[in-house]
C-alpha cells in the first residue's frame, strides 16, 4: 500500500461523527486535492517518544491538535489510574507563549479531569522548570507542559514528567506508549469535571524563586556593578527572570524590550533559539549601546540559556553550551569546597555528545561523574536512582545546566542567576567571566567543541538520516583528519569496540541512535539524529594544551582547523 493510500484510509476515518465538523471539513478538502499536504497529515500517528511529542499543529494523526492531545492525554489518565488504583491521582499543567498553547493546557486538563484527576492548572504562561518543580512542591504524581521549546512558530509540543519531577524514563515511557495506542480516537473523554481543576500561579512562583536563591545565588561581592543584558526572546523567562535576579542583588538589568513581550509568532528573529548567534542580534547591539559585561538570552519555555560576555580584546563573543556548563560546574564545585559542604557523595552529570572535559573537573575535584544519553532525563533518573548521593550539578552541549536538585530538568532561570554571579565575583577581582574561562582551560587543557546540525524534512528526509546513519555502523571510519580511529561506541547496538585490541565490550546505558568515535590523539565525534526534530546532529571534540592566557586565539584557531578538515572529510 503506497503512502496516499495509506493517509487516504487514516483521513477517511475522521470524517466520522467522533470528530467536530470543522474537522471534518478540511479534512474532506485534503482529500479533494491537497495528496502532498494529505501524506504529511495523515501517513503516520504524531509519536509519542520517551518523552511526549512535538509537531506541526493542524489536522491529521501526524499534527498537533484536539485529537491528538486528547488521544495522549486519554492514555496517560487509563496508566496513571491504572498505577495509582487507591489514590487521588494529581497532575500539574504548564504552558508557554506559542500559539494554541493556553487552548491545548485546557484540553489536556479537561481530558484529565473528565477522568477524575486532579488538575493544577497554571493561570498563565510559566517556564518549563517550574512545572518540573511545581510536580513535587504540589505532591503530583505527573506533570505536563505544552511546548516546542526553540523549534519553529508552527509546532508545538506534550512533554510528559513523573513524579520525580523529571521526563519520563523507562519503564513508565514505554508503558504509557503501550497505553496510548490502545486508546481510540472515540474513547476520548473531552467534558471536563471542572470541580477538578485548580488554579495556581503565584504561590508556586515564590516557592520556586525561593527555592533557586538557595541553590545559586551567593554572598559575594559585585552584584550591583554588573552591568547585564537579557532577552526572553518573546518567551516565559520574563514571569520569572527579572524578579528572581532583583531579589539576588542585581540591579542593572536591562531588558531587550522588543523581545520582552511574550508572542507564539517569535516575530523579531528567525529562530528563538539562544544556540543561535542571530537570535542575540537585539541584546548583542544594546550590550554595546550600554558598554554591559554580560548578555544572556533565553528559549520560549526557559530552559536553555545563551550567554555572550567579552572576551580578551573587549568583544561580545557568543559561549557555547560546553563553555558554560565547564565553568558553572566550576564554580558550583568551588563554592562547595569554600563552604565546607563536601561530605564525599557529590557528583556531577553529563552526557555522552557533550565535553570530556566535565570528566577531568570530577577527577580533580574529587567527585563522582555520571554520563548518561542526550537529555536531561537522564540526569533526573541519576538523582532518583542514587537518593544516598548529593547531585552539585550538570548539563550538556545544547545551552543547558541544572542546578541541584530541586528542578528535574534544565533550568535556565537558576542557571542565569548562577552565571551572574561568576560574571559579578570575577569582575569585583579585577577579572571576567571569559578570563575565569581561559584560567580553566590552562589548569585542565583548551577543549574546542562544535556542532552541525543537517536538517532533513520529510519523509524522504527521515529516510536520508537513517541510511546516513546505516553507512556510519556498517562502514567504520579508521582515521579522522590523519588521526587514528581507537575506539567508536555504537548506543544502539550497546557495544564498544576497541579498534587496537579488538576488544568488544557493553555499554551500560539504554540504547541510543547514537555513535562515537574516538582517535588516538583524543579527538571524539559523534553522530545522532534527532530525537524531537527533523535533523541529524554531528559533535565534534578537539583538545591541546594551553599554555597561557596570550596563547588562547593562537591554539584555538589550530583547534578549529582541525575541526574545519573533519566536516570537509565528512563532506558536512
Amino acid at each position: 500500500m503506497s503512502l496516499l493510500e495509506k493517509s487516504k484510509i487514516n483521513a477517511q476515518s475522521w470524517l466520522s461523527a467522533t470528530f467536530d465538523v470543522q474537522t471534518q471539513e478540511k479534512v474532506r478538502q485534503l482529500l479533494d486535492g491537497n495528496p502532498e499536504e494529505l501524506i504529511e497529515c495523515f501517513h503516520k500517528n504524531l509519536e509519542f517518544g520517551t518523552g511526549g511529542m512535538r509537531g506541526i499543529m493542524g489536522i491529521g494523526t501526524n499534527r498537533m491538535n484536539r485529537y491528538t492531545l486528547g488521544k495522549n492525554t486519554q492514555g496517560l489518565s487509563n496508566y496513571l489510574k491504572k498505577v495509582y488504583p487507591n489514590e487521588q491521582v494529581r497532575v500539574v499543567i504548564a504552558y508557554d507563549c506559542r500559539h494554541n498553547s493556553q487552548d491545548f493546557a485546557k484540553i489536556v486538563a479537561d481530558v484529565l479531569s473528565a477522568n477524575g484527576i486532579k488538575v493544577f492548572l497554571f493561570s498563565e504562561l510559566r517556564p518549563t522548570p517550574e512545572l518540573s518543580f511545581a510536580i513535587r512542591y504540589l505532591n503530583c504524581h505527573s506533570g505536563i507542559v505544552l511546548t516546542a521549546s526553540h523549534n519553529p512558530p508552527e509546532y508545538n509540543g506534550y512533554k510528559v514528567y513523573w513524579t520525580d519531577g523529571g521526563q519520563l524514563v523507562p519503564p513508565q515511557d514505554k508503558e504509557i506508549m503501550e497505553a496510548i495506542d490502545k486508546v481510540q480516537f472515540a474513547d476520548i473523554q473531552f467534558v471536563a469535571n471542572e470541580s477538578l481543576i485548580e488554579k495556581v500561579d503565584t504561590q508556586i512562583d515564590e516557592a520556586f524563586i525561593n527555592a533557586s536563591l538557595q541553590k545559586a545565588n551567593f554572598s559575594i561581592q559585585g552584584k550591583s556593578d554588573l552591568k547585564i543584558v537579557y532577552t526572553p526572546l518573546h518567551g516565559t523567562s520574563v514571569t520569572i527572570i527579572p524578579e528572581l535576579l532583583k531579589r539576588a542583588g542585581y540591579t542593572s538589568l536591562h531588558i531587550v524590550q522588543e523581545q520582552a513581550t511574550p508572542d507564539g509568532s517569535f516575530p523579531t528573529v528567525k529562530s528563538p533559539n539562544p544556540e543561535e548567534p542571530e537570535a542575540l542580534t537585539m541584546a548583542l547591539k544594546k550590550a554595546e549601546e550600554l558598554q554591559a559585561d554580560i548578555v544572556f538570552g533565553t528559549d520560549p519555555d526557559s530552559d536553555r540559556i545563551g550567554i555572550a560576555v567579552r572576551d580578551l580584546n573587549g568583544k561580545m563573543v557568543l559561549l557555547n553550551g560546553n563553555q558554560t556548563m565547564l565553568l558553572m560546574t566550576k564554580y558550583l564545585l568551588d563554592k562547595w569546597k569554600e563552604k565546607g559542604e563536601r561530605k564525599g557523595n557529590e557528583f556531577i552529570a553529563s552526557t555522552i555528545v557533550s565535553t570530556p572535559l566535565m570528566r577531568k573537573l570530577a577527577e580533580a575535584y574529587g567527585v563522582e561523574y555520571k554520563e548518561g544519553l542526550t537529555g536531561f532525563k537522564w540526569i533526573a533518573k541519576m538523582i532518583k536512582d542514587f537518593p544516598e548521593q548529593q547531585f552539585i550539578g550538570g548539563g550538556e552541549e545544547s545551552f543547558g545546566y541544572m542546578v541541584g536538585d530541586f528542578v528535574r530538568d534544565k533550568d535556565a532561570a537558576t542557571s542565569a542567576l548562577l552565571a551572574m554571579g561568576i560574571a559579578a565575583e570575577a569582575k569585583a577581582k579585577g577579572s571576567s567571566f571569559f578570563k575565569e574561562m581561559l584560567k580553566m582551560y590552562e589548569e585542565f587543557g583548551l577543549y574546542q567543541e562544535f556542532l552541525i546540525s543537517v536538517v532533513k524534512k520529510g519523509v524522504s528526509g527521515a529516510e536520508e538520516i537513517s541510511q546516513m546513519m546505516k553507512n556510519f555502523r556498517e562502514n567504520p571510519l579508521k582515521t579522522i583528519a590523519g588521526e587514528q580511529v581507537v575506539c567508536l561506541e555504537d548506543y544502539q547496538l550497546s557495544l564498544k569496540k576497541d579498534f587496537i585490541t579488538g576488544k568488544e565490550t557493553q555499554i551500560d546505558i539504554p540504547k541510543s541512535n547514537v555513535l562515537i568515535y574516538y582517535t588516538d590523539k583524543g579527538t571524539k565525534v559523534a553522530a545522532r539524529p534527532s530525537g524531537t526534530e527533523p535533523k541529524i546532529k554531528f559533535y565534534f571534540s578537539v583538545n591541546a594544551p594551553l599554555a597561557s592566557t596570550e596563547a588562547y586565539e593562537q591554539t584555538q584557531k589550530e583547534l578549529l582547523t582541525k575541526i574545519q578538515q573533519i566536516t570537509k572529510e565528512w563532506n558536512l
